[in-house]
């Protein structure tokens, strides 16, 4: 027999324990207590209330003042295999916005484009894994697009390669977090090999091949027939190849490289871009048998 208040909770809580589903709450509650955010003994009163009041682990957690909308998006997108960094706990710049914060106004911009780049180029039933990202001049966002882009197409599960071809002032490996010993100038010039190519483990299905040691002739390498061998042997493993490439102002490396790749992206600057600058680009590249797949205007 029941005889006081304690029996009567610790009766309560143990037909609690024997009856709770073992469903997405259990787990969003495991993952958001692995991540730091959540403690066992606020797990469990989060469960409680919830088996009293129907209510979802989230609602509940958030109105019990234990959760907060953030957490609640942390825990989903590992539930749902789409994960993203906290910031001041990776080498990954926060100018990667894709991996920080996919739910910004920034990032659905970024969703827009990859889904127009699916239609156009990546999905329309050739065999079309490569990309160029160029742009007129220095200063445009092409590096900051390109990271992004790769972001969101790994998260969508496509195995992603993004590849610095920029061997004037690459970004890549800074915007990475990781090494720029050796890389595509190395593979280029028979010093290497695709080992050079580096997976990011923070983020699902996404690796870098970094610009490797700044060559003195660096338009010739990407010139010469190892590089479209190369993005060949790539497409075997990779289903989406995007290319960071210097300004054409400057150099006329990128459109070597968009011309190897077959296709190109045209990145403008919001404020900064020249209009001629950037027709001229686009003539030059249709000249050369490159399929401008399209132009976007960068405002970040």
């Amino acid at each position: 027999m029941i005889r006081n208040a304690t029996q009567i909770q610790d009766a309560a809580t143990l037909q609690y324990r024997e009856t709770r589903p073992l469903s997405a709450a259990n787990q969003m509650g495991s993952i958001l207590v692995k991540s730091g955010r959540l403690s066992v003994g606020d797990t469990e009163r989060i469960l409680r209330e919830q088996h009293i009041h129907r209510q979802r682990f989230g609602e509940t957690g958030v109105a019990l003042g234990l959760l907060t909308a953030a957490d609640i998006d942390f825990a989903l997108s590992s539930q749902f295999a789409y994960p993203y960094l906290r910031r001041g706990e990776s080498s990954v710049s926060e100018e990667v916005i894709a991996a920080y914060d996919p739910f910004s106004k920034q990032v659905e911009a970024l969703r827009a484009l990859r889904s127009q780049l699916v239609m156009r180029w990546f999905g329309s039933g050739a065999q079309r894994s490569a990309l160029a990202i160029t742009s007129a001049e220095r200063g445009d966002g092409r590096s900051y697009i390109a990271a992004n882009l790769a972001v969101l197409f790994s998260q969508l599960g496509q195995r992603t390669l993004l590849i610095d071809a920029d061997m004037r002032r690459p970004r890549q490996h800074k915007l990475f977090g990781i090494e720029n010993r050796s890389g595509l100038s190395g593979i280029l010039s028979g010093r290497n090999a695709a080992t050079d190519v580096q997976r990011i483990e923070a983020l699902m299905d996404l690796s870098v091949l970094p610009s490797g040691v700044l060559p003195p002739n660096p338009q010739e390498l990407l010139g010469r027939g190892a590089f479209p061998q190369m993005l060949r042997d790539f497409s075997t493993e990779f289903d989406v190849i995007l290319i960071d490439t210097p300004p054409d102002y400057d150099y006329a490396d990128g459109q070597t490289a968009a011309a190897r790749a077959g296709a190109a992206l045209v990145v403008a600057r919001k404020d900064k871009s020249h209009v001629g600058a950037i027709g001229n680009l686009v003539d030059s590249m249709k000249h050369s048998g490159v399929l401008v797949v399209g132009a976007v205007m960068n405002e970040y």
